[in-house]
């Protein structure tokens, strides 16, 4: 077994801002719901978001044996992330302008499962952040990390909703597990619904990817000229940006999460004339690889 305080200090000695620790089990409402969402065709063209559904909701299943979660989450709220100015159609998600979040998250994991053993030289572990089966968002919710918003983002009364999660999935028992957050939500606020080009953010806290522009400038296979980008060429922060607790939230304090490149330098001619040399350079420790120049060329001529 492990104490709770040793898990809770190592994750912030680490650097990450908060972190909760919940029994590995089954999410039974989360995991009808989730059923729901897809039946109803929101996930479109996301064809993994069907598979492995029963290992999405049950943590147990990812890990042999395992006993709890670890869901740790850090800020990456920069000044971008509040918004460009009116006009500009050349707006990147401010996340995507640092150092990708899935190798930074994925070393800081390791590195508090590294000191975890150091109390418990048997430990077995997992490391997961937004690239395996696993609803992390819930979790984290379970954890007291937050609620779900109603853009169904993870929003924390103290550092909004631009937050990067990662779990550690182990074997070990914890001498006493977080419980969900009392007396905080988002009333009767609804700027983040309104605040949506395209209308994407479901009354259920769900999101439809038909029109999320998120979803389109990164993901989405298909292209539909009724859709609207609002400038964005990589990723959406619409729904962010508006978010009150997103405005009086702190900034990040971390350096991997600091931008690379000033997306407001560059306007749409600099980036129709970016060689894929010239990209790498730039933004190839980012996670506008993903999509990779020539889409963002694309997005930029939707």
């Amino acid at each position: 077994m492990i104490g709770r305080n040793i898990i809770i200090n190592a994750a912030r000695e680490v650097g990450f801002d908060l972190v909760g620790i919940v029994p590995a089990e089954h999410l039974h409402e989360q995991h009808n719901l989730f059923n729901e969402w897809l039946l109803a065709g929101n996930s479109s063209t996301l064809d993994y978001l069907s598979r492995n559904i029963e290992k999405r909701f049950d943590a147990s299943l990812l890990v042999e044996g395992s006993r709890c979660i670890i869901i740790c989450a850090i800020s990456y709220l920069s000044p971008y992330s509040r918004g460009y100015d009116k006009g500009c159609n050349t707006k990147v998600a401010s996340y995507a302008l640092a150092r990708d979040y899935h190798v930074t998250i994925k070393e800081m994991l390791n590195a508090l499962a590294a000191t975890l053993k150091q109390h418990c030289p048997t430990l077995r572990f997992r490391a997961f952040t937004d690239s395996a089966p696993i609803a992390e968002k819930s979790y984290a919710a379970r954890a007291g990390l937050g609620w779900i918003g109603r853009n169904s983002l993870l929003v924390n009364p103290k550092y909004g909703s631009m937050l990067h999660l990662g779990e550690l999935i182990i074997d070990e028992e914890v001498d006493m597990y977080d419980a969900p957050l009392e007396s905080v939500g988002c009333g009767e606020c609804r700027r983040c619904i309104e605040a949506c080009p395209n209308g994407a953010i479901l009354e259920n806290r769900t999101i439809d990817t038909r029109r999320c522009i998120s979803c389109r400038t990164i993901e989405r296979e298909s292209e539909s000229s009724t859709q609207e980008l609002d400038g964005w060429i990589f990723g959406c922060d619409a729904c962010q940006s508006v978010c009150p607790y997103n405005l009086k939230a702190p900034m990040h304090n971390h350096p991997l999460f600091d931008p690379l490149f000033d997306p407001t330098a560059l306007d749409s001619e600099a980036w129709t004339k970016m060689t894929e040399e010239e990209f790498l350079a730039m933004a190839g420790s980012t996670a506008m690889t993903r999509a990779g120049l020539a889409r963002i060329k694309r997005n930029i001529k939707a």
